[in-house]
């Protein structure tokens, strides 16, 4: 493999380095001046970018052209890929696409059901699961052959073959039955996967009692972890994800501590800042991937409060 073919990324994880990530959502028109306002919001602050899949089951500007648009303005794009929308034949297309364009970073998601969004009549596909999907990218990039098992030909002298990707992906450490989330997690490891990006942690209790769980069985040395953090923009906010989000587990405690202030997105900042740094010395944890919910104006204070500015640099 060549040196070149690594993403910015991966290559800070080899350093050791503590690396942050935030999501970039794709709007859902072609008014690329929301994408721009994203990158400048973004750019030196973080690592690399997520470019949503259709999140939410809403159609929205492609992961893959984003990821495109978001690079050439100098930010590394992590590409999510959901099998909800997809059968294997277009997933492997579009990997191939990706990686022709230089897009190496990927994240193998299943998708969030249509019925969750605006087109709840749209027909499903899920011909795969993210396991399965991890898999698929795993042997286009270390066998170079394609999921049937038919060599990826007439490549071979290009330096894309076989086709590089670092592969991603997600963990919810919340949902039940909580006894399974590591064994689950474990076997997308099987599977292929180099980093992890959890789901939004508040309650920070259970969450260590996943993460050493993880650590017990040396997960963490097999796959870069990475803790997700979603800022509190509101009461209201945080009483919706308490009680409406499957899979996100916000105690009492914290909307508590929302209801004593009169500023929450202040707080809901200090609060994600905290969180940031007690993540920096949770054994295991490589890094946290910032998901701010179309408030990107936060990331860089978030960042930099926690001693994560400047970013540092490779080679």
């Amino acid at each position: 493999m060549k040196t070149e073919k690594k993403s910015r990324m991966q290559r800070l994880f080899e350093k050791g380095e503590f690396v942050v990530t935030a999501e970039l959502g794709p709007p859902k028109s072609l008014d690329f001046s929301v994408l721009d306002r994203k990158i400048d919001l973004l750019s030196g602050v973080v690592d690399a970018v997520n470019l949503t899949d259709n999140q939410t089951a809403i159609a929205r500007i492609s992961s893959i052209a984003a990821g495109l648009y978001v690079m050439k303005a100098g930010l590394e794009p992590v590409i999510q890929m959901a099998c909800r929308d997809r059968n294997r034949l277009a997933i492997q297309a579009d990997l191939l696409g990706a990686c022709l364009h230089g897009i190496t970073n990927v994240l193998c998601l299943t998708g969030d059901h249509q019925c969750m969004g605006n087109h709840p009549g749209a027909k499903h596909v899920f011909d795969i699961d993210s396991i399965q999907l991890i898999q698929i990218v795993k042997n286009m990039r270390d066998k170079g052959v394609f999921q049937n098992g038919d060599e990826i030909r007439n490549s071979k002298k290009s330096d894309l073959f076989p086709p590089y990707f670092f592969i991603g992906g997600a963990a919810n450490p919340f949902a039940e039955p909580f006894e399974w989330r590591v064994s689950r997690l474990e076997k997308k490891i099987e599977a292929g996967i180099d980093f992890i990006q959890t789901q939004c942690i508040y309650d920070m209790d259970r969450f260590g009692q996943w993460m050493k769980e993880v650590v017990d069985r040396g997960l963490h040395k097999k796959a870069k972890i990475m803790a997700g953090i979603t800022p509190i923009k509101s009461l209201g906010m945080a009483r919706y994800m308490r009680d409406n989000v499957a899979g996100v587990t916000v105690p009492d405690s914290v909307i508590q501590r929302m209801e004593k202030v009169e500023n929450v997105k202040e707080e809901g900042i200090k609060f994600a800042v905290e969180q940031i740094r007690q993540f920096r010395e949770m054994e295991g944890i490589a890094g946290v991937h910032i998901m701010a919910i179309e408030w990107e104006d936060a990331v860089k204070g978030m960042v930099e409060s926690s001693g994560l500015l400047p970013r540092p640099k490779v080679s």
